[in-house]
């Protein structure tokens, strides 16, 4: 299955963070590795905004949270998924 996947950053909770820098470089790792494994499909920055828009896969629901709940910084970023299917268009 294929999920829109919208994240915002909480910038207000995480800028007075001691560990700030490493936890940003943790998140990216753990992105590279989403994308290696195939979860992370495609991602993009929103322009002026703390904030991502991704095409991530996993087997259900479920399989996504337990994804984005292995992100260093998940505890401070809001997360909006919405499934996708296939459009007739796109049809074989």
């Amino acid at each position: 299955m294929e999920f829109l996947v919208t994240i915002r950053q909480d910038w207000t909770a995480l800028r007075d963070l001691p560990d700030l820098a490493a936890l940003v470089e943790e998140e990216r790792r753990t992105g590279r590795e989403l994308i290696a494994e195939g979860v992370i499909v495609r991602i993009w920055r929103v322009p002026g905004q703390r904030a991502n828009i991704g095409v991530w896969r996993a087997r259900d629901a479920t399989e996504l949270v337990a994804h984005l709940d292995r992100l260093p910084l998940r505890r401070w970023l809001d997360a909006e998924v919405r499934a996708l299917a296939a459009h007739e268009l796109e049809a074989p």
